[in-house]
């Protein structure tokens, strides 16, 4: 199996890397429209001059290009990819159904996480109706060096992409505003108060994944009833609904519009 990377971007350029070392393509493809951008390393992978050159050569072509660019590449390709191959596109706001209106391929859309450059991404993938078992198993075997790999239906991908491609931009905002106001309260400097916030959410989600424990659970665990936690348990639940509710709806919103500008762009 021959894998295609169009643009060498931090997510292109970090996909490259890990497929490398996983050593599970046979061949590894990649273009850029700055070619001097991208480092060759020996032996592991091949630079081509064109969109299309790489098309030609690839099962798996990933296009990791800007939002605003996903059509000039599709319309470069049209007409040179390898009988078969599966083109995925790493833009979750622009619809099958728009990009086989340019060029007539197979489609899958994949949603990485940030966590991929720790081989721990919670990877949404989701694949056009005519992609076969085969396609779809070999596209996931291939995720699976960057961690977990999960198919969703293209009608969830914005919500998905918001628990997990998201989220840790989500969460390193919040536990942001809980460290700065912290310091309010303590003469210790906010990079050791992060330090200790950051590793005991680490081990807290280790502890809940490992032992299958619920929010609730962990809560009634550490929450004794009287007890400080309860109180700013409550405080939680009680305010906190909202802001979650508004950073979601504000953020789907988004996820819309860009939806609407995409079929403005290909239509045109």
């Amino acid at each position: 199996m021959n894998v295609g990377i169009i643009g060498y971007g931090s997510m292109g350029r970090m996909l490259l890397e890990r497929f490398a070392e996983a050593g599970k393509a046979e061949r590894l493809f990649v273009t850029n429209r700055t070619l001097e951008k991208i480092v060759q390393a020996p032996d592991e992978y091949t630079i081509l001059a064109t969109n299309a050159e790489v098309a030609e050569c690839a099962d798996i072509l990933f296009v990791c290009v800007r939002f605003g660019d996903v059509k000039t590449v599709l319309e470069d390709i049209k007409g040179h990819t390898r009988k078969g191959a599966l083109v995925v596109s790493l833009n979750g706001s622009i619809p099958f159904e728009l990009m086989e209106k340019v060029a007539d391929c197979k489609y899958a859309v994949v949603i990485p996480s940030l966590t991929a450059e720790i081989n721990r991404s919670e990877t949404l993938v989701s694949f056009q109706k005519t992609v076969d078992d085969a396609a779809k198993t070999a596209l996931k075997d291939l995720l699976s060096v960057i961690g977990n790999v999960i198919e969703i239906p293209e009608s969830e991908i914005a919500i998905c992409s918001e628990l997990v491609s998201c989220m840790p931009g989500f969460i390193a905002s919040m536990f942001d505003v809980i460290c700065e106001r912290a310091t309010e309260f303590t003469t210790i400097k906010k990079e050791q108060i992060v330090d200790m916030v950051l590793n005991t959410l680490h081990a807290t989600g280790e502890l809940m994944l490992k032992n299958g424990m619920t929010f609730e659970e962990v809560v009634s665990r550490v929450a004794t009833k009287g007890g400080i936690t309860e109180v700013g348990s409550k405080v939680i639940y009680s305010d906190f609904p909202q802001t979650a509710e508004k950073m979601l709806d504000e953020s789907l919103k988004k996820s819309e519009s860009m939806t609407e500008s995409a079929k403005d762009m290909f239509e045109k």
